[in-house]
């Protein structure tokens, strides 16, 4: 896989769902793949048009950033909350 960082055995705790052509989720990429790496987590990237469900759930609010399975980011992706999700703490999103 070109954007996924294996760094544990298993599922990947941190997962991008993203599109291709999406200046986001470029973007994006690049926040999580920092947090990860610092955070010594496993991610991956998938692509929201090649699952159907997916794109039923998230087709319009690319990228999104899933932890242990919960949605915790989309949209413009911030490091700091990424961070707060993989340490337990309470999502919220401010002013949006």
């Amino acid at each position: 896989m070109d954007h996924a960082e294996r760094t544990n055995a298993g599922a990947a705790r941190v997962v991008l769902v993203s599109r291709v052509g999406c200046h986001l989720c470029d973007d994006g990429r690049e926040v999580v793949r920092a947090v990860a790496e610092g955070a010594g987590v496993a991610w991956e990237e998938v692509d929201v048009d090649a699952d159907p469900e997916l794109r039923r759930r998230f087709t319009d609010k690319v990228p999104v950033v899933l932890v242990d399975g919960a949605e915790r980011d989309f949209g413009r992706l911030d490091a700091d909350r990424l961070r707060q999700a993989l340490a337990g703490r309470r999502w919220w999103r401010r002013g949006r």
